[in-house]
């Protein structure tokens, strides 16, 4: 996209893109969603959540280009903003790969060229050993009800890349409902408890569970953010993996 009057002005409806184009294009963002939490000392206007932005704020912002997530985002909302005269660009994102290639069109549509933390991140996915042994899990997202990951998800993704395979993969739904004596009863080697969206803690999740199943904590910024954190995520994610212990 040419810069025809100044700095471009963006506006991002998505937290991980929102760290990614703050620490690439510093002062191209001028409005992001509430739950846009990185960087800490980001400057900008909120525009709301990224189920209910608040379209007439993002319009009165006049940004050259909004950013978004065909998942995270309403359809209705960026309609309303493409009515409005505002060019939305819309990303889909279920695989690392797809997460790669997404990132690289949307920092070089905010006039970025390639920066180091993404040739960083491919590396360090890419250098990943093998796993030596494959663990069977479930990677519960929210609780009240439970619900957990299911069919072509990115967090799937990673953790399949880790040696951990999600036993719901081949459900219909994405992000499907299920009981937790249901998950009790499955045949898993471990349950995955991201802090995010639900905040699971040590206090919050793993007593739903059979005691004798380990419960990996993980950070959800780690496993669901496709951004900056992607070049520490097989370390950090790994970690959180193999440490994982039974309750006493």
């Amino acid at each position: 996209m040419p810069l025809t009057r100044g700095p471009l002005r963006v506006v991002s409806l998505v937290p991980s893109l929102t760290e990614a184009v703050a620490v690439t294009v510093p002062g191209a963002l001028v409005g992001a969603t509430d739950w846009c939490s990185h960087p800490a000392d980001l400057d900008v206007t909120r525009v709301g959540g990224t189920k209910n932005p608040d379209v007439p704020r993002i319009v009165a912002l006049a940004p050259d280009l909004v950013i978004a997530n065909e998942e995270e985002n309403r359809a209705p909302d960026l309609a309303a903003l493409r009515a409005a005269g505002v060019e939305v660009l819309v990303t889909e994102v279920r695989t690392l790969p797809q997460a790669f290639r997404e990132l690289t069109r949307v920092l070089a549509a905010c006039g970025a060229g390639r920066p180091g933390w993404l040739t960083r991140a491919e590396a360090a996915w890419r250098e990943l050993p093998a796993p030596k042994d494959r663990l069977r899990a479930a990677v519960p997202v929210w609780r009240r009800p439970w619900m957990v990951l299911g069919r072509s998800t990115f967090a799937g993704d990673l953790l399949a890349r880790l040696g951990v395979d999600n036993v719901y993969a081949a459900h219909a739904e994405r992000y499907p409902r299920v009981p937790v004596e249901e998950l009790c009863a499955a045949e898993l080697d471990l349950v995955v408890l991201p802090d995010e969206p639900y905040r699971f803690t040590r206090d919050d999740g793993p007593e739903a569970f059979p005691a004798h199943l380990p419960a990996a904590l993980v950070s959800g910024r780690h496993l669901t953010w496709y951004g900056p954190s992607l070049a520490e995520a097989p370390a950090v994610l790994g970690a959180a993996l193999r440490g994982a212990r039974p309750r006493p």
